[in-house]
Order: structure tokens, then C-alpha cells, then sequence
């Protein structure tokens, strides 16, 4: 428990510490490798905040630094060609691609970088971790963790407390389920 520096009552634990084992994406991806290339499609499930479906038609290279990835949306009609992930630095990464929406008639071309870690005035780890069943089928967990750190604080003199403990918090979350099925020739 925490005591306020103001005088409000200590916060309880169930606000401090959270974990949601409920995910918002359920992903099922199937693949085929064929000559090289891996051809993939993606049926992407979302429940949260509004429920949506999505399909995807993806091609790449099998290569190890695979390069580039082609991704066509049917249902929006969408056509990326997205660029790997390059490093800039040891936990910042930047992907490129180009695109076309049929639509729209509109083309044009996006960059990204992201991080493993980041958040607003918060600390936050998100990752993948990926469970290999048998041969041919993989689940993967997108799960994130914002926290803050716990810490003592004390003072002597200054009209501060002399001992103050903050509890940290913990809200982790696993927001994402993939079930990859993938046949080799």
C-alpha cells in the first residue's frame, strides 16, 4: 500500500497491479512455402474497442535478411510493399513502404519507427514470444507491460516525510494470440 503525500488514503493493490489475459487480436496465419518465397494469409479477428475482421495476402522472401514484404488487403483493397525493419539503433528500428489503395485511387508511402520501449511518462516493454507446438505450428503472444517502479524516498529538515515508499505499478496485458500454421514442400 501507498500513503499520499497529500493525506489520501493508500491506494489498494488492485489499482496498482493489473493483468489482463484477455487479448484483443486473435490472428490465424496460414503459410506455404514455395521456391524461395513464403505466401502467407492472415485472418486477423480484433474485439477491442469495436470488432473488426481483416484479411491479408502476404509475400516475402525466405532469405534471412528478407528485405521487403508484399501485402495485399482484399477487403480494402490495399497494395504495400513494406521494407524490413531497419535498426538505427539498439531499441529503435524504421520501416518504410509504399502504397496503393484501389479505392481511393491513391498512392503514397509511409515510415514508422518503433521501439520495444516507450509510453507516456510511463515505462513500457512490449514483446512477442513465440511457442513452437510441433512442426508446422507456432503460437506467438504480443504482450505488453507498463510499469513504474517502486522507490524510497526520505528527507530530513525540509518538511518532507522521513521515510516515503511509492509501490510501483504494474498493468500487463497480452493483447495479442497467433496460431501460424505452415506447410514446407
Amino acid at each position: 500500500m501507498e500513503a499520499g503525500s497529500n493525506g489520501e488514503e493508500p491506494t489498494s493493490w488492485d489499482e496498482l497491479y493489473s493483468i489482463n489475459l484477455m487479448p484483443s487480436e486473435l490472428f490465424l496465419k496460414f503459410r506455404k512455402e514455395i521456391e524461395g518465397f513464403r505466401v502467407g494469409v492472415n485472418l486477423e479477428f480484433y474485439n477491442a474497442p469495436v470488432n473488426e475482421y481483416q484479411a491479408k495476402i502476404i509475400l516475402k522472401p525466405l532469405s534471412p535478411n528478407r528485405p521487403w514484404k508484399f501485402i495485399y488487403e482484399p477487403i480494402h483493397q490495399d497494395v504495400r510493399i513494406l521494407s524490413k525493419k531497419i535498426p538505427v539503433t539498439k531499441f529503435l528500428n524504421l520501416q518504410v513502404g509504399i502504397g496503393h489503395n484501389f479505392q481511393l485511387h491513391a498512392t503514397g508511402w509511409k515510415w514508422k519507427l518503433t521501439t520495444c520501449f516507450g509510453g507516456d511518462g510511463v515505462s513500457r516493454i512490449r514483446n512477442k514470444t513465440s511457442l513452437g507446438l510441433c512442426p508446422g505450428v507456432d503460437f506467438r503472444f504480443g504482450w505488453r507491460a507498463d510499469y513504474v517502479l517502486p522507490e524510497i524516498t526520505g528527507a530530513l529538515g525540509t518538511g518532507e516525510p522521513l521515510f516515503n515508499m511509492n509501490s510501483g505499478r504494474l498493468q500487463a496485458s497480452l493483447d495479442r494470440v497467433e496460431t501460424i500454421l505452415t506447410h514446407s514442400s
